[in-house]
């Protein structure tokens, strides 16, 4: 008792060895819920507060978490100021810088779906606010492949040398995801029509290379050991009539050691077909990921395949809630910003079509 009168409130919040970590959840939406319900799920993790501007979102998330007795808030700010120990923040990525400040500064342990905004000054805001947090405080983005226990494994390989050196990586993201029935829709004009719309236009959402691929620019960067140095790529429109977004890339980065990777994303195929994952070559072999599975190919006839046991979002609420439990804290700030930044990169190298360097990049 005495330890605990000395100690800071931000050391011991949701600390005690027989209590859950109490958690607040910010965006109602589809993913927000997702990772509620998981959240509700662990035995570390106790879903106490939900904020959303739509009461029918809010209501409908509380149902699905479940949790019937969770406080329900409009204003995020009003959430913040209550007593969860935690929040899961799952709003538009536009609001991402904005919501993660007020989250750090609010001393919250703070799990924030990726990326970290949708231009060079929105994570530029997101690195100065991990720098400036608390040491105590838990920082995470979804990004879940750095905590699937697949991706762990295949990366301890790479460090230790399985494969030799890589030489070369590819990542693909392909996918049928936009609607047969997709119609133009003016710009929004109001507030609730700008989070309505927020998936399909560039300056709420990033476009598709930086909300969406940015996971498996986020692995590149974890098995090559940083930025890359400059991108070029290409890009367009060939189906999505929604906004002003794009529906397919192919982008190469180029790393340290003159290795290249090279991301081939595309929403337009056909609506059940998946291909999504990430190769990376060497001269001893090969070993390709995937939220699924990883597989090390290890020579002619020697492949060995290992499938995931669940859903990777799972393991990674489930490292947030146990470091807060146990006192480990880990901030993801600066690291998430740089995977969100590689994807700008390779976005401006479309945009202008031609080869563009991270440092033009990061003036820009």
């Amino acid at each position: 008792m005495q330890a605990a009168a000395l100690a800071p409130c931000s050391a011991v919040s949701g600390s005690a060895a027989n209590s859950a970590v109490t958690v607040g959840l910010i965006g109602a939406g589809g993913r927000g819920t997702f990772d509620a319900s998981i959240a509700a799920k662990d035995p570390n993790a106790r879903v106490t507060a939900v904020c959303d501007i739509f009461d029918e979102r809010m209501e409908r998330a509380k149902k699905a978490i479940p949790s019937a007795d969770a406080k329900t808030y409009k204003n995020y700010r009003d959430l913040l100021a209550g007593d969860v120990d935690a929040v899961i923040i799952a709003t538009p990525v536009f609001l991402h810088p904005e919501h993660l400040e007020a989250a750090i500064k609010a001393g919250k342990h703070i799990y924030i779906e990726k990326p970290a905004g949708v231009d060079v000054e929105g994570c530029k805001r997101v690195i100065r606010a991990a720098d400036s947090a608390d040491r105590k405080l838990n920082i995470t983005f979804g990004f879940q492949q750095r905590y699937g226990p697949g991706y762990q494994k295949a990366r301890q390989l790479v460090s230790a040398g399985a494969i030799g050196n890589i030489r070369m990586a590819h990542a693909h993201f392909i996918k049928g995801a936009v609607p047969a029935n997709a119609q133009p829709a003016p710009k929004p004009t109001t507030y609730e029509e700008k989070i309505k719309q927020w998936h399909v236009w560039r300056d709420t959402f990033g476009d598709i290379i930086v909300e969406t691929y940015c996971h498996s620019i986020d692995v590149l960067n974890w098995f090559l050991d940083g930025h890359p140095l400059k991108a070029y790529g290409t890009g367009g429109r060939t189906f999505e009539k929604r906004g002003d977004i794009l529906d397919h890339v192919d982008v190469t980065f180029r790393y340290t050691k003159e290795v290249e990777a090279v991301l081939t994303g595309s929403q337009i195929t056909a609506p059940f077909f998946r291909s999504v994952h990430e190769q990376f070559y060497g001269a001893a072999g090969t070993i390709e990921t995937a939220r699924e599975y990883w597989t090390h190919y290890r020579g002619r006839n020697d492949v060995v395949t290992e499938k995931s046991p669940r859903e990777i979002t799972i393991d990674s609420l489930a490292a947030f809630f146990q470091r807060i439990k146990d006192g480990k804290p880990e901030n993801t700030g600066v690291r998430s910003a740089e995977s969100t930044l590689t994807a700008i990169l390779g976005r401006m190298a479309i945009d202008l079509r031609r080869e563009v360097s991270w440092e033009e990049m990061m003036k820009s």
